[in-house]
């Protein structure tokens, strides 16, 4: 009987609702309705007549990646596989060779390789493509398929054949599988400067910085001449991580603001009181790799006069991605909104410029090696100001201040160019506060460097 109710007071509530459903069917664009029927019109002739037979399940999700797919670079669904990956990595730790990868044309190109695992170690660089795995062609396959290639047990080998742009023939690679714990930071000191490489933003970021900056303090007996963030080849993360690490640098003033769909929707977070590098100067290293939430915390200290911006300039990822889950196990990554830096800056396309610019000269491709940037991804967001085109152009014009080689370098035991000019330009400043430093070296570099073009923001 009480089934009988329950089944009675569902009809009436679906009956209640007929007139609401109608009225909206009613109002909705007869054109949409005539490209749904033409879409469920080839779903049914690719089931019935494709040449081979294809679930459901397969031909839905297509559907679902093809629509994203035209969206913009990083939108996209996450089936179960995908979503376990990526809270797995945003958790800060997952296996593979420590490579971020996407998919042009057919090809695996790498985004960036981690630091401190199997692919930074083999000397991969962003930009490279993969073409074949264990001698396989894996050209024309899905991402999917390939990173499934590349993955296995810790221990075991692959063998990863490498396109380089600017290299006449191809190179082959063998790395060894490893259970890949990403930290997130790390530190030294090196000649009484502090330095902090941060290699992506999860959810322990923010509090390794601000350990990082402690210890470093007590490494030193006191305070450090100042302190060099290095966000090099970080492919972002977490936004919330990277305004706590702004926030660890500021004490005051906007760090980033957050603008949607529509003109009153717009978001803003602002530093708290407390710098935990005590006012020192700061040298903020970027380059081509450097994205989203890194280029977030270069701007951030750029706008505010309260880092100084090294190396070249940086990827260009100036929208956010909000994650929808579905179901339990599944999720939608789309882009809610674009950000922008203190001064009102989209870094969009253009990316950050760089106070100075310092090629990688340890690099021996650093010359012919192109950068790969947002502004080459096919439907990349336009940014809405205009921009001077001269940004988007290659920044690799030669500068007289840096003609050493590679192999000169190296015999004066100079490993990291951008590192080494970074700790040595601090270590001129000598602890002189981070405002006026910053006009010190600005008028010093006057005339032979390329200076950033935000202006200054409200500390």
């Amino acid at each position: 009987m009480a089934r009988l109710l329950l089944r009675s007071a569902l009809l009436v509530s679906a009956v209640a609702l007929v007139p609401t459903v109608t009225s909206a069917l009613a109002a909705a664009d007869a054109e949409t309705f005539r490209e749904m029927d033409q879409f469920m019109s080839v779903f049914d002739r690719v089931r019935s007549e494709y040449v081979d037979k294809v679930d459901d399940k397969t031909l839905i999700k297509g559907a679902i990646d093809g629509m994203l797919a035209s969206l913009d670079p990083h939108s996209s669904y996450l089936d179960s596989r995908d979503y376990q990956n990526l809270r797995t990595q945003t958790d800060g730790a997952y296996g593979g060779l420590g490579l971020t990868v996407s998919m042009e044309d057919g090809a695996v190109k790498i985004i960036a390789p981690t630091e401190d695992t199997p692919a930074y170690k083999a000397g991969l660089k962003s930009g490279d493509y993969i073409t074949h795995l264990d001698g396989k062609l894996i050209y024309g396959g899905t991402l999917d398929e390939a990173v499934d290639q590349m993955r296995g047990k810790p221990g075991t080998q692959v063998k990863l054949t490498i396109v380089r742009p600017g290299r006449d023939k191809p190179f082959d690679v063998t790395l060894t599988r490893e259970v890949i714990t990403l930290k997130p930071v790390k530190w030294e000191v090196k000649d009484k400067v502090g330095i902090v490489n941060i290699n992506t933003f999860n959810k322990q970021t923010g509090e390794a910085v601000r350990a990082a900056l402690v210890s470093i303090d007590k490494a030193v007996g006191g305070q450090p001449l100042g302190y060099v963030v290095d966000l090099r080849s970080n492919p972002g993360g977490l936004l919330d991580q990277a305004i706590e690490v702004s926030d660890a640098f500021l004490d005051r003033g906007e760090i980033v603001s957050q603008r949607g769909r529509e003109k009153s929707d717009i978001e803003r977070w602002y530093a708290r009181p407390g710098d935990f590098a005590h006012g020192l100067p700061v040298i903020v290293l970027i380059d081509a790799g450097s994205a989203s939430a890194a280029e977030i915390v270069a701007g951030a200290l750029q706008d505010h006069r309260r880092g100084l911006v090294m190396g070249e300039r940086s990827f260009g990822k100036g929208s956010v991605q909000t994650l929808l889950p579905l179901t339990e196990d599944t999720a939608l990554r789309l882009t809610t909104a674009r950000y922008f830096t203190p001064s009102g800056r989209s870094v969009q396309e253009g990316g950050i410029q760089p106070d100075i610019r310092v090629p990688q000269l340890t690099d021996p491709d650093y010359k012919d090696r192109p950068r790969l940037r947002e502004a080459d991804l096919r439907r990349h967001l336009i940014n809405e100001a205009k921009l001077d085109e001269s940004v988007l152009e290659d920044d690799t014009k030669a500068d007289p201040r840096f003609q050493l080689t590679a192999t000169q370098l190296e015999k004066q035991g100079v490993s990291d160019f951008q590192l080494d000019y970074a700790v040595k330009t601090l270590a001129r400043l000598g602890g002189a506060p981070a405002t006026a430093a910053a006009a010190t070296t600005s008028a010093a570099a006057k005339g032979t460097v390329t200076a950033g073009a935000g202006p200054k923001g409200g500390r």
